[in-house]
């Protein structure tokens, strides 16, 4: 591929005056900007954009940093992400962690060698403390301690809250809950929001009834087998997933157990698979968080402070409570 010295020789121009077209420098004749782009086409001259952007300072490139690609809330909420750089002419790099802090660590490593200009946490094992280690421009899909990093996130207390009041009011009291994991700021407000809601209506909390490790249809097919096999059966289960609560169902009624009268359920997520198969969930906008996550992050970059911000969610009743 030609270089700027080529095309300089070719238009007859000086490197500088070659330097300034490529860089829509005002102060250049019209007659020698002809030139300089008559050359370039000449010699099929393509400019290395990334080259250009390393120059100035920035990579035009941000990372986005989720367990797994596979499951369906990081899939929306890395669909919103690209919507939001495609319209701001930003690319993507992903780095998928399976919850390994060594490829969380590679994926700050990159931001730290300007590979990156910043990075979105959909979800993560390193700590807040950990993190704070690192410099760079940080969005989490989280809450966090206030303060330390831009956010974007739903009230999950308050959701998971909201969940359980709706299923106690539907007469349920025996019962369990369901999530991906119990380490992580968000099931940290979720299980407070569990244990506060058992507390207020006298009921003991029972450790059992919180089944962690489920993120797919056949972790919620597993989930029903585990419900079915405990003494004392809760009548109702808050999934913190719809592809969980989508495995639930189907074996459920595979194995002739009558829900909602026998099993209620109430999910998370508001994806298609709830749509379609009738599941009571709450709606937490997904794809929206991707888009706004990516506007935060874009601020981050430019310099502006820290922001948190936190969406609304809905409750939308079908027909497994």
């Amino acid at each position: 591929m030609a270089n700027i010295k080529e095309i300089a020789n070719k238009a007859g121009v000086s490197i500088t005056t070659v330097s300034r077209v490529l860089n829509d420098h005002p102060y250049v004749s019209e007659e020698k900007r002809v030139r300089v782009l008559e050359a370039m086409k000449a010699l099929e001259y393509t400019r290395n954009v990334h080259a250009v952007h390393l120059s100035k300072g920035f990579s035009n490139m941000i990372g986005v940093v989720l367990p797994s690609i596979r499951l369906p809330y990081f899939s929306e909420l890395l669909a919103g992400i690209a919507d939001a750089a495609f319209a701001s002419g930003v690319h993507l790099t992903v780095y998928q962690t399976n919850y390994e802090i060594e490829k969380e660590i590679f994926a700050l490593s990159q931001l730290k060698q300007r590979q990156v200009d910043g990075l979105i946490f959909c979800s993560k094992a390193i700590s807040d403390e950990e993190l704070l280690e690192w410099k760079g421009p940080l969005l989490l899909c989280q809450n966090s301690n206030e303060g330390l990093f831009s956010t974007i996130s739903i009230p999950h207390q308050d959701a998971f809250r909201h969940g359980l009041n709706y299923l106690i009011e539907k007469g349920h009291k025996k019962i369990a809950i369901c999530l991906a994991r119990k380490k992580g700021m968000n099931s940290h407000f979720r299980i407070k929001a569990y244990k506060e809601a058992l507390a207020e209506i006298g009921e003991t909390f029972v450790e059992n009834w919180i089944v962690e490790k489920a993120l797919t249809i056949c972790d919620g097919k597993e989930l029903y087998h585990k419900w079915n096999k405990w003494k004392e059966k809760p009548t109702a289960i808050l999934v913190a997933n719809d592809q969980v609560s989508a495995g639930l169902l189907l074996e459920a009624k595979a194995q002739g157990t009558a829900v909602p009268d026998e099993l209620a359920i109430l999910s998370f997520d508001n994806h298609e698979i709830s749509q379609s198969l009738g599941i009571t969930t709450i709606d937490i906008q997904t794809k929206e968080m991707g888009k706004q996550a990516f506007m935060l992050l874009e601020k981050r970059i430019k310099g502006q402070p820290i922001e948190r911000k936190v969406l609304e969610y809905r409750l939308i009743e079908r027909s497994t409570v």
